[in-house]
C-alpha cells in the first residue's frame, strides 16, 4: 500500500551524508530526440542543459517510448540561486499556511517538493524534469501537472499515488519504465522528476559515492 510517509526525502541526512567523486562531465544540450517545453525557457537555453551522461540516458529513454509519445523536457540544469530562491518561496509559504512549524519541520516538508540548495540534483545537472507528449506536442494527463505541490494535487503529484488511474496512470507506467530502463532514479514525491549520478541515485542504487555535484552553468 502506497504511503508517503515512507518516502526518504533529499534532505535526509542519509542522503545529504553522501559523498561526492565528481565525474568532471560537462553541460550540454539535451538530446535532439527529446522536445522543449517553453514554460521554465530562459535567454541563455540554460534550461536544456545537463551532464552528458544524464543526456545520452535521456536521449535512450526518448528512443524507447511507443509510437505516438515524445519526451519533453521542462527543466534540467538549475543555477544555484533560482534552486534557493524555489526553495525559501516553497518554505515560506509551508510557514505561512503553518506559523507553529519550527525550522526543522518547514526544511523538512519543504523538501518534499524543492531540494534543499546545497544537495539538489538540479543544481548537479543531474537532475531532469520530463513529461509526455502526443505527435502534435500536446501534453498528455499524468494525473497532475508538472510542479503541483503536494498540497495543491492533494498528493497525485506522488509518483506512485493510487488515485492515478486510466489514462494517467498509463502514461506514468510508460514514463517510468523508460526512465528506470534508461538507468534513471525518480524522486518519489515527483512523478516528473529524474536524476543520475546526484546523491539520491546514489542512495536508491546503493552506492557510496554520487559522480555529479553542484555545479555553475560555466564549468
Amino acid at each position: 500500500m502506497f504511503d508517503a510517509s515512507q518516502v526518504v526525502l533529499m534532505g535526509d541526512p542519509r542522503v545529504t551524508g553522501i559523498a561526492v567523486a565528481d565525474d568532471g562531465s560537462g553541460l550540454v544540450p539535451a538530446p535532439p530526440a527529446v522536445g522543449l517545453h517553453g514554460r521554465k525557457a530562459d535567454p541563455a537555453g540554460v534550461f536544456r542543459l545537463m551532464r552528458r551522461p544524464v543526456a545520452d540516458r535521456l536521449g535512450t529513454a526518448a528512443a524507447s517510448l511507443p509510437d505516438g509519445i515524445h519526451l519533453c523536457l521542462v527543466e534540467a540544469y538549475r543555477p544555484p540561486e533560482r534552486q534557493e530562491l524555489y526553495f525559501t518561496t516553497y518554505r515560506d509559504k509551508l510557514r505561512a499556511a503553518d506559523p507553529t512549524h519550527d525550522d526543522e519541520t518547514l526544511n523538512r516538508l519543504a523538501s518534499r517538493f524543492v531540494a534543499p540548495p546545497a544537495f539538489a540534483p538540479h543544481v548537479a545537472g543531474a537532475a531532469v524534469d520530463v513529461t509526455l507528449v502526443d505527435n502534435a506536442g500536446v501534453e498528455l494527463d499524468l494525473g497532475c501537472p508538472v510542479d503541483a505541490n503536494p498540497e495543491v494535487s492533494g498528493g497525485t503529484c506522488y509518483t506512485h499515488h493510487p488515485g492515478v488511474t486510466g489514462h494517467a496512470g498509463a502514461h506514468r507506467k510508460v514514463l517510468i519504465e523508460a526512465m528506470t530502463a534508461a538507468g534513471f532514479v525518480n524522486y518519489p514525491t515527483e512523478w516528473w522528476h529524474w536524476s543520475h549520478g546526484d546523491r539520491y541515485w546514489a542512495f536508491v542504487t546503493g552506492r557510496d559515492v554520487a559522480v555529479h555535484g553542484p555545479m555553475h552553468s560555466g564549468a
